[in-house]
């Protein structure tokens, strides 16, 4: 389950956003994609409260990392509710 650890990717992440996609990762495991909003609404506000921020290729990782092993269909959902998330973030912000 945690071979996304091994992405190379993943060698040049801040060690603290690193502990928040693990927490995150670990929040998801078994979800299907409507489950992972509450999830990535949590990880960008913890994120956020902890003065960190994702940059857009850091998003795109923990995406990937989300639609591991999951079906085309729940994979369409991830990208659903991503876009759902990123339009409350802009809102936000």
């Amino acid at each position: 389950m945690n071979e996304w650890m091994n992405n190379p990717a993943m060698k040049n992440i801040d060690p603290v956003k690193l502990e928040l996609i693990q927490m995150a990762a670990s929040q998801t495991s078994g979800k299907s994609g409507r489950d992972l909003a509450p999830v990535m609404l949590a990880l960008i506000t913890n994120a956020n409260k902890k003065g960190i921020s994702f940059t857009g290729d850091e998003m795109s990782l923990i995406l990937e990392i989300l639609k591991e092993g999951k079906s085309k269909q729940e994979q369409a959902q991830i990208d659903q509710t991503i876009n759902m998330v990123s339009s409350i973030m802009k809102k936000k912000g």
